[in-house]
C-alpha cells in the first residue's frame, strides 16, 4: 500500500499563488524534488507526469521516496470537497496511517510549519471533509504557515470572516513565495 501525500487547494488558474493553495503549491515542489514533471494549478493540464483522473477529480502522478511508492494527489473538488478525493484513495483505517495531508495554516506565520498526527480538523474544512470521508483521524498533517510575522515571532492573523476570507484567497507575494518553497 503505497503513502498518499495530498496537497489541498482550489482548481484553476485564479487560485494560483494563493494562501488557500499553499498545499497544492507544496506538493508541487515536493514533485519536482522527487522527478515528478506537470502543473497542479490548471484543472485541466495532463502534461509531464501528473494525470488527471476524471473519477478521482483530481491530479495524481506516481513516484517514489527512496524506497516508498508514493501517490501524489492535488483533489481538483475545491478545498472543502477535498474529503471526496481522498476517501476514494483512502478505504481503512490502516490506509489513512500512510497518508500525510498539506494544507494552509494562516495562524502561523510564513515560512513555518508544525507536523501532527490523530488531532482534529482545527477548523479547517477542507481537513473536515477529509476526515468524515475516511472515518478517521489518524493520518498526518502538515500545516503549512502563510501569515505575515509580527516582530515578536507569532502570526499576524487577520480577524472577522470576511477578512480571513480575503486574506487566505489573496496572491503570495514573489518574495514569499520564495519562503514558502
Amino acid at each position: 500500500m503505497p503513502y498518499i501525500i495530498a496537497g489541498l487547494g482550489n482548481p484553476g488558474e485564479e487560485y494560483e499563488n494563493t494562501r488557500h493553495n499553499t498545499g497544492r503549491i507544496v506538493l508541487e515542489v515536493i514533485a519536482k524534488e522527487f522527478g515528478v514533471e506537470g502543473d497542479l494549478i490548471v484543472s485541466d493540464s495532463t502534461t509531464g507526469d501528473f494525470k488527471f483522473d476524471k473519477k478521482l477529480k483530481a491530479h495524481v502522478a506516481l513516484t517514489k521516496i527512496g524506497k516508498e511508492k508514493v501517490t501524489l494527489v492535488a483533489p481538483d473538488t475545491f478545498m472543502n470537497l477535498s474529503g471526496k478525493t481522498i476517501g476514494q484513495l483512502v478505504k481503512s483505517i490502516k490506509a489513512a496511517e500512510k497518508l500525510v495531508v498539506i494544507y494552509d495554516d494562516f495562524a502561523l506565520p510564513l515560512g513555518r510549519m508544525k507536523i501532527s498526527f490523530n488531532r482534529s480538523s482545527g477548523g479547517h474544512n477542507g481537513v473536515e471533509s477529509i476526515i468524515k470521508a475516511v472515518k478517521t483521524e489518524a493520518f498526518v498533517r502538515i500545516r503549512v504557515g502563510t501569515a505575515p510575522e509580527k516582530s515578536n515571532g507569532d502570526a499576524k492573523v487577520p480577524h472577522g470572516d470576511e477578512k480571513v476570507l480575503k486574506f487566505i484567497l489573496s496572491k503570495f507575494k514573489d518574495d514569499e513565495v520564495k519562503v514558502l518553497k
